[in-house]
């Protein structure tokens, strides 16, 4: 090649260089998710010993679920003054984590016990136990079958007769896996998880783990307001009757009703 035309080779490889690069990249950016604000509409009493791990609401009553050993309880709550009008400690081998409603019973899972606690919802009469594999964190269901969180960035779907797996979401925002997932609510078709020690909520799709956006409660209850940074964000209830959404976390004094921003 002559001398005098290196520089257009040249010019040519760098632009060749760069849309080799660009087309790379466009898929991440393809998969870029929004971030959703939120508004508090409603606040109500909650317990600030409850050290949060599992929240359903049906109607104007609020099912907890609590963890520690020796201090894990499930509660039937008055949603509008924050009174405990039922409640079953569990013994102290046992570190309650989530809770889920699946027809008339609740389910709660213990974190390291490998233990769901089974109770009829009416009366909170313990009807008995199922195991699992793993720890257990996060729990909700679609009706049909369980969703189990366990720390990690796979949300397990099981049978609610047995507990077994059927198939394992990996969530990821683009190629990113989503790790520390905790608690579980299904809210219109998705998954809600929260974040262990954020105040961000992954909206999630039960078919595939694909994170779909995020909405940020850190203006609800700020850090930098909270005595101990174990008192996380870890509870999200969501009420499809009157499209109500609650969150409460570890230690909360209050439990926040509120709306994502569009």
């Amino acid at each position: 090649m002559p001398k005098k035309y290196w520089w257009i080779a040249a010019a040519l490889v760098g632009v060749v260089g760069v849309a080799i690069v660009a087309g790379n990249a466009a898929p991440e950016l393809q998969q870029s998710t929004v971030v959703q604000g939120v508004q508090v509409t409603g606040t109500y009493p909650h317990d600030p010993k409850s050290f949060s791990q599992g929240l359903v609401v049906e109607g104007e009553t609020i099912y907890e679920g609590t963890g520690k050993y020796g201090a894990s309880f499930l509660r039937e709550i008055e949603l509008s003054t924050g009174t405990i009008t039922a409640e079953v400690p569990l013994d102290s081998r046992y570190f309650g984590e989530g809770i889920t409603i699946f027809g008339n019973r609740i389910y709660q899972l213990t974190w390291k016990e490998r233990t769901c606690l089974v109770y009829d919802k009416d009366s909170l009469k313990f009807l008995g136990t199922l195991q699992y594999a793993g720890e257990g964190w996060g729990l909700t269901d679609d009706e049909k079958n369980l969703y189990m969180s366990d720390g990690s960035s796979t949300i397990q779907v099981l049978d609610p007769r047995t507990m077994k797996v059927i198939k394992r979401l990996p969530v990821k925002e683009g190629r990113r896996r989503i790790e520390k997932l905790n608690e579980l609510e299904f809210v219109e078709g998705e998954i809600y998880a929260n974040i262990w020690y954020s105040d961000q909520i992954a909206r999630i799709d039960p078919e595939n783990g694909k994170v779909l956006g995020w909405i940020d409660c850190g203006s609800v209850y700020p850090g930098r307001n909270r005595p101990d940074r174990e008192h996380v964000l870890n509870g999200i209830a969501y009420d499809a009757e009157s499209k109500r959404l609650f969150i409460t976390g570890k230690n909360w004094p209050k439990l926040y009703e509120i709306k994502v921003q569009p």
